[in-house]
């Protein structure tokens, strides 16, 4: 894929009153996690929002030219707080702040608010359908695959990249945005991106962008950046 902006940068929400039910689920055992709100609706932890603060100042320091954020709260707001952060210090995103539905989460359909180990109890047939298929086009009844979310990435890069030529856009959204990035813009082999997911670690409030080189090709500069996070306090045990 051919793309005309300078730099894409992606920071990753601050943690979720969803992260932290997940990590408890996950520890106990149990099948099934305990979040009450749809998924677009979880908020930031009280965390989540000296993580966004500290982003800001990040971002204060480093401003891009727009930011475009997932529309799901814990996203959102991330992204609020964070040019709030900036604004308080004197810098101003010319572009301001958008939201775009592409930059949402991956849907897991029926394996929403499963653990690990209640997908393994409630859908044995769709782990062996997930190895057949394998982890990158396997799609989940009612969800996505991580094909899908490369779709819509794919498709907000492109329209930015011919609206803007050379922009710096700082995205704002998910996990799962990180890798779809990284397979767009660095043109990583399937088997190369999982490989690399399955050892890649990226923390809630990170930071992680690539900038366009002469030749055209992107190339990563900055590799789930967490520097300016070491202030803020260390997540509570869990439960």
């Amino acid at each position: 894929m051919t793309t005309r902006l300078d730099w894409v940068g992606l920071l990753r929400h601050g943690q979720s009153t969803g992260n932290v039910a997940r990590e408890a689920a996950e520890a106990a055992g149990r099948e099934v996690i305990d979040i009450a709100e749809r998924d677009a609706d979880v908020p930031l932890s009280e965390l989540g929002v000296l993580e966004a603060r500290a982003a800001g100042e990040w971002l204060a320091g480093e401003p891009p030219q727009l930011v475009v954020a997932s529309p799901y709260l814990r996203s959102l707001d991330t992204a609020r707080i964070a040019l709030a952060v900036a604004e308080e210090r004197g810098v101003e995103v010319p572009g301001g702040l958008y939201v775009d539905e592409r930059l949402r989460d991956r849907e897991l359909g029926v394996l929403d608010l499963l653990t690990s180990h209640g997908v393994a109890e409630r859908w044995p047939d769709e782990l062996r359908r997930k190895e057949r298929h394998g982890k990158f086009y396997y799609r989940p009844p009612g969800g996505e695959s991580w094909a899908d979310v490369v779709l819509r990435v794919r498709s907000l890069l492109a329209e930015l990249s011919a609206e803007t030529p050379g922009l710096r856009v700082l995205f704002v959204a998910h996990e799962m945005t990180v890798f779809a990035l990284q397979y767009v813009l660095e043109a990583v082999p399937e088997r190369d991106l999982l490989a690399t997911a399955a050892r890649t670690d990226v923390p809630n409030a990170s930071v992680t962008a690539w900038e366009r080189g002469h030749d055209g090709g992107f190339r990563m500069t900055l590799a789930q950046e967490t520097g300016h996070l070491v202030d803020t306090p260390p997540a509570a045990p869990l439960a």
